[in-house]
């Protein structure tokens, strides 16, 4: 069975290499010593960067100082895909530090370790930013052989949408969080709905949610549009009746 490499071994990383395992074996490299992962083989950097495809799982903050240490050993026509939240990012990290010989593919999944085994409606993004092997068809057809459904637009259309989704999402679970939003005897169904998103956003890092908002070139429009809408409705409440 093929090897496919993956870089970065933490929450994610975990769930990939199940989603992997369906077609390969599995090899991986994390910077902190990992305990043992069924049928997944810990090896050095030097060893994954040897194979044809690696997956970058990296903390999207770690991924320009990974891309550079990797880049001048990779191999010729290996591809590289990353599976980063934002994308126009990645995009400028790959195209300062690849090599030309080395492909790269754009992609991310829509979902995460707390909504992957949940979630029977999976998606992911991917897009062939430099498909120089041509193995861009091949890992779109099998991630849809796994029940997930594949989306073609391009980093800057992902980020766009993104920032006014995902964005959202964390954005408010976070205010929740910091608001101090708790159960209660009387929650209606909407109410739960809100603070299962909280502790859904809120069980990530604080750091993927600053990267979500930091690396994303379209959050801070998203952000201020919140804003205003919130203070909208703060002086309609002050005046209600008033156009």
């Amino acid at each position: 069975m093929k090897q496919i490499g993956i870089i970065g071994f933490g929450r994610f990383g975990k769930v990939l290499a199940q989603i992997l395992q369906k077609g390969f074996d599995v090899v991986a490299y994390d910077s902190n010593p990992q305990p043992q992962f069924d049928r997944v083989e810990f090896t050095s950097l030097e060893n994954v960067l040897k194979l044809e495809t690696i997956f970058i799982c990296v903390p999207i903050r770690e991924l320009e100082r990974t891309v550079k240490v990797i880049s001048p050993k990779l191999k010729p026509q290996t591809t590289i895909i990353d599976v980063c939240s934002v994308k126009l990012y990645p995009k400028i990290i790959m195209e300062k530090y690849l090599p030309e010989n080395v492909g790269y593919i754009a992609s991310h999944p829509l979902f995460g370790p707390d909504s992957f085994s949940l979630n029977k409606n999976l998606k992911m993004m991917m897009y062939p930013e430099k498909d120089n092997n041509n193995v861009f068809t091949f890992w779109t057809q099998f991630f849809s052989g796994q029940g997930i459904e594949i989306i073609n637009i391009t980093p800057d259309m992902h980020d766009k949408l993104a920032a006014n989704s995902q964005g959202i999402t964390h954005f408010i679970g976070r205010t929740l969080m910091d608001f101090g939003a708790k159960r209660t005897t009387i929650d209606t169904e909407g109410f739960r709905n809100l603070l299962n998103l909280m502790e859904q956003t809120c069980n990530d890092t604080p750091e993927l949610y600053e990267d979500l908002q930091t690396y994303n070139p379209y959050t801070k429009e998203m952000i201020q549009k919140i804003n205003n809408a919130i203070l909208d409705q703060t002086q309609f409440l002050e005046n209600p009746g008033n156009e």
